[in-house]
């Protein structure tokens, strides 16, 4: 039984970009920068990949800056832009950005970050968009794809034609929208951001979509790889590794997300029935197949997770970049929620081969700990 739904946060590498790690590990371990004709097969191998990563994305290969995942992606971009940028530019992000993308945008732009609201199912309306633009005159608006707590869905296509019509480069932090539903809309964003992890690839790899390929972005000086952009001697291995991951996952897709939608859906009517004034946060709106956030009627959420990891069942309290933090739930405190409500949020996130004896499983585990708390009882 797949005990594990915590796959916003991380994912296991897949069987088939183990393997593929394992080959490119062996084979074309080299320095793809070196003059030598091995050393060029793997520059070979790796501008292979990268081209292979344009055509699942919908974009040219040479816009494609590969990065040790979205957090530097995001924070190359903010501080990058605002250096060239003039010094009163305004940047425009979402109430519900990520971390990576919320502390590095006001950190590049301090003071100039103009905040879009999100409405009741937690999704920004193109409207608010267009307001911020007519208002504030951003440099660049950066909204996410999908939202890594609530699973919410942004309308992408309509906030990236509002920004082209303004002149306005879009940037979109796809990291939970890449593996689990198909990429290659996401062409549409001038600057795109994600991360190998999120979708059965290895840690610490991901890249960077930039808005031109002649763009003169420099992240990290030194040498010349990465066209110059960034520094440091590729990992051709765990590129080739993430795109064979998305390769194998791309295709399945579609019949993933009827599957496994339906899954959680029974998940949460499982628990609808034994908590009725359960709180369940972007109901409404269109979402992630795997996700589900919600406020716990009862018992904080510490007490959730701690009662269900020793059951072996693993969830969050929030976003994994804030854990920890008093209130760390983005998304339910941009949709008012009170303090104590904060303290009663938990996100549940499947993967990809979850059964529904899987998802039902865990709605009994709540129920059983529920029954625990309630009676003061010991941890079973």
């Amino acid at each position: 039984m797949n005990r594990y739904f915590d796959y916003n946060a991380t994912t296991p590498m897949s069987d088939a970009a183990r393997r593929a790690w394992l080959e490119a590990t062996e084979k074309h371990w080299q320095n793809p920068s070196s003059l030598y004709r091995d050393a060029g097969f793997a520059k070979q191998k790796l501008e292979e990949a990268r081209e292979r990563l344009a055509t699942l994305l919908g974009c040219d290969a040479g816009r494609i800056v590969f990065t040790s995942g979205a957090t530097e992606s995001n924070n190359a971009l903010f501080a990058s832009l605002a250096s060239k940028l003039p010094a009163n530019a305004r940047v425009a992000i979402s109430t519900i950005e990520h971390p990576s993308v919320r502390e590095a945008a006001h950190a590049a732009f301090q003071g100039r970050v103009v905040r879009i609201p999100v409405n009741a199912d937690g999704i920004v309306e193109p409207e608010a968009v267009s307001e911020a633009i007519a208002k504030h005159t951003p440099a660049l608006v950066s909204i996410m794809a999908a939202n890594n707590e609530s699973g919410a869905l942004q309308p992408l296509s309509s906030i990236a034609a509002i920004c082209h019509r303004a002149d306005i480069p879009f940037h979109c932090d796809a990291a939970q929208w890449i593996g689990k539903l198909p990429s290659s809309s996401l062409g549409l964003c001038d600057y795109l951001t994600g991360s190998a992890h999120k979708f059965g690839g290895p840690k610490g790899t991901g890249f960077l979509v930039l808005r031109d390929e002649d763009e003169p972005l420099h992240f990290l000086r030194g040498g010349p790889q990465e066209a110059d952009r960034r520094a440091g001697t590729e990992n051709y291995p765990a590129v080739e590794a993430m795109v064979t991951a998305l390769e194998e996952l791309e295709p399945r897709l579609p019949s993933i997300a009827r599957e496994q939608s339906s899954y959680r859906d029974r998940f949460v009517e499982a628990l609808r029935d034994h908590f009725l004034d359960l709180r369940f946060i972007s109901a409404d709106a269109e979402r992630l197949w795997n996700t589900t956030l919600l406020v716990m009627p009862r018992h904080e959420n510490l007490k959730w997770l701690t009662r269900l990891s020793r059951r072996g069942f693993s969830i969050s309290t929030g976003s994994a970049c804030s854990s920890g933090k008093e209130g760390s739930s983005v998304v339910v405190q941009a949709l008012g929620a009170s303090p104590e409500e904060l303290k009663r949020v938990v996100r549940i996130s499947g993967g990809w081969h979850h059964t529904e004896a899987d998802w039902l499983a865990l709605a009994n585990a709540f129920v059983e700990v529920d029954r625990e708390l309630s009676e003061g009882g010991k941890p079973a």
